[in-house]
């Protein structure tokens, strides 16, 4: 997955600016601190993970980035052709229960201007695996098909960067195959640039080109496995054990 897509050096050498960027963001919840001066960005065809333990930030950091919270302290800067191409696919569906899941998708395809709604929308049902539920409610669908859905919805629109909160928490080994299939050939055909927080250090290392590790608020890492692994893994360790002995170290520490 990594080989194929669009390098650091392609982008900056046809002069792009990152398609999203975060700089010096910050959230407070009264006395508490969610986010510290965490400084993140994406540019074209990017797969970057956000790791992090519960209540590390990442949700907070993955809504201030997609324009649902506001951070307290720090700015968020999108390229300007990407401003309303920012997908979200949050960690709980953001569907309309009493629609199907054809209506929901033609709804938010036709909320994003698509020329085609409905070719979108068929094209989506089929990716997404979800053509036999086309016209089952959503509220009566599955917890896995229901995350499908909510991924779909996410890429209505055909954004430029989306953003995910665990996307396959809830979908079997299979159906996390073909969404990850899915999104590098979007990622290398149309420069698709993904974040998604995982709680798997497993997950991060096969889908991802780099990780950005979270601990109390604050980034602690930011690199890739192999990075992490030099920086603070164990000797000794395993290959296979390796970079998830690396986050425990550094996230216990």
């Amino acid at each position: 997955m990594r080989r194929m897509a669009p390098t650091d050096a392609d982008v900056h050498a046809q002069g792009a600016t990152p398609l999203l960027r975060g700089a010096g963001l910050s959230k407070r919840f009264r006395s508490v601190a969610a986010l510290e001066d965490v400084s993140i960005q994406l540019e074209r065809g990017d797969a970057v993970a956000l790791l992090g333990p519960n209540g590390a930030g990442k949700t907070t950091l993955l809504r201030i980035l997609a324009g649902v919270s506001t951070p307290t302290q720090g700015a968020v800067n999108r390229e300007e052709r990407s401003v309303s191409h920012i997908g979200w696919v949050p960690h709980e569906p953001a569907v309309y229960r009493r629609l199907t899941a054809r209506e929901n998708i033609l709804l938010f395809t036709r909320l994003e201007g698509v020329d085609s709604p409905e070719a979108e929308t068929a094209e989506l049902l089929e990716r997404t695996d979800l053509a036999r539920f086309a016209d089952r409610p959503a509220g009566d669908l599955s917890t896995g098909t229901l995350q499908r859905l909510n991924v779909a919805l996410g890429l209505a629109g055909r954004p430029s960067a989306l953003l995910l909160d665990e996307p396959t928490a809830t979908l079997s080994p299979d159906q996390v195959n073909r969404l990850w299939r899915w999104l590098d050939e979007l990622r290398v055909r149309d420069g698709l640039a993904v974040l998604f927080s995982t709680q798997s250090v497993d997950e991060a290392g096969r889908y991802a080109e780099r990780m950005v590790i979270l601990n109390h608020g604050r980034q602690v890492f930011a690199g890739t496995a192999d990075e992490l692994v030099t920086r603070h893994g164990t000797p000794g360790t395993s290959a296979t054990d390796a970079a998830e002995r690396a986050f425990l170290n550094l996230v216990d520490a």
